[in-house]
């Protein structure tokens, strides 16, 4: 029987400004934000799904960075995104590594993987 607060992952990414990486997940995403202005530390949360981040002066660093979102919701996730008319939002295609998936790339670089299994959608 699993614990009733299970462990998990949870992605932490850099950002060059908290208060624009949390418009972005809030308006275009559909997440809802948190940010801790004097820790410069920001948490969105939608569902089960949470991504952390922290301030970083390097802008460099978002374009290097990502996560990875798996789960049987992604096909209606890519639907709504792609109603809300999300920027550099891909093609939700079937990869060579056999996940169906598609990509968001956020306003800094930071780049998002949603995938499924191909009989999961």
């Amino acid at each position: 029987m699993a614990p009733a607060d299970a462990a998990r992952a949870i992605p932490i990414l850099p950002s060059p400004n908290l208060a624009e990486t949390s418009a972005f997940y809030t308006g275009q995403l559909g997440f809802a934000a948190t940010l801790y202005e004097k820790q410069r530390y920001l948490i969105v949360r939608r569902g089960e799904m949470e991504i952390h981040f922290w301030h970083s002066d390097d802008r460099k660093l978002p374009e290097v960075s990502s996560c990875y979102i798996r789960g049987g919701e992604i096909e209606a996730l890519h639907a709504e995104f792609a109603a809300r008319n999300v920027h550099r939002l891909s093609e939700f295609t079937l990869r060579p590594w056999h996940m169906k998936e598609f990509y968001v790339w956020d306003p800094h670089g930071n780049l998002l993987r949603f995938g499924c299994e191909p009989a999961q959608h």
